[in-house]
């Protein structure tokens, strides 16, 4: 299966220069997406397509953290000729969200779930770490959990320090922390968090996994989830490098 972000000129010039380097009616092997795009269009093929594939992401867009990097369209090519990826399994989070409307939802994220105010007043939020309250009254613009994997993502613009990809943690990233000033923190795998969000009539809260948003959320409980993910990364790929160089010192 190939997936090409088509209101991305980027992945469709990427596609077409692949497709001239391929043999004719090449298509990966079955169970492997190719996804053409940028990281956010990775999530919504995941999200879209389910975790039976294994995804190999192309960058076509900006950080292309998620993605393997293809300034060398000749070598990505030649490599997905000769199959030269490997599959590395990556923790998703799961959360229980508890919403105004009596709703239970669960939904899973790979990269970060996050809550944060829907109005103009700053939200207030109780936090428990492990069954132990944590922080009373947060009172801040939101709070956000983020895997290893998406601690690069709006957790580090938010002030959230990065987390080498393949380390199993749970991170958390107060958004703009007024009282106290909470600062970010990262949990074993086996943490589990539990959010209130109180005074919600005026100081309503909703929540995000990986862009998805789900309105006035009273309570969420998570924790990273059993399920895992799969993506591909061509056999050059260097997780410390990709870091480094995009994110520690771009």
């Amino acid at each position: 299966m190939i997936v090409c972000d088509e209101r991305n000129p980027r992945a469709r010039a990427l596609l077409e220069a692949l497709q001239g380097r391929l043999p004719e009616g090449w298509a990966p092997p079955e169970g492997i997406a190719l996804v053409l795009g940028g990281d956010g269009f990775l999530l919504r093929t995941v999200a879209e397509h389910g975790l039976d594939h294994a995804y190999l992401g192309l960058n076509a867009g900006h950080l292309g953290f998620l993605l393997n990097d293809t300034s060398d369209v000749e070598t990505v090519a030649r490599a997905l000729r000769q199959g030269h990826w490997r599959a590395h399994i990556f923790p998703l989070m799961e959360a229980r969200i508890e919403t105004r409307e009596g709703e239970t939802i669960t939904v899973r994220a790979i990269n970060d779930i996050y809550l944060e105010r829907m109005t103009g007043q700053a939200a207030r939020l109780r936090l428990w770490i492990g069954g132990h309250v944590a922080v009373e009254e947060l009172v801040a613009d939101g709070l956000i959990f983020a895997t290893a994997l998406g601690s690069t993502a709006y957790s580090f613009s938010a002030g959230g320090p990065p987390v080498h990809p393949l380390l199993r943690a749970l991170q958390v990233t107060p958004i703009c922390p007024h009282l106290p000033r909470l600062t970010s923190f990262v949990l074993p795998p086996t943490a589990s968090a539990r959010v209130e969000s109180f005074q919600h009539d005026w100081r309503p809260v909703r929540a995000v996994a990986d862009g998805r948003g789900i309105d006035h959320v009273l309570q969420v409980e998570l924790q990273l989830s059993e399920r895992t993910v799969h993506l591909c990364y061509l056999d050059q790929h260097d997780f410390t490098q990709q870091m480094l160089d995009k994110i520690v010192q771009p």
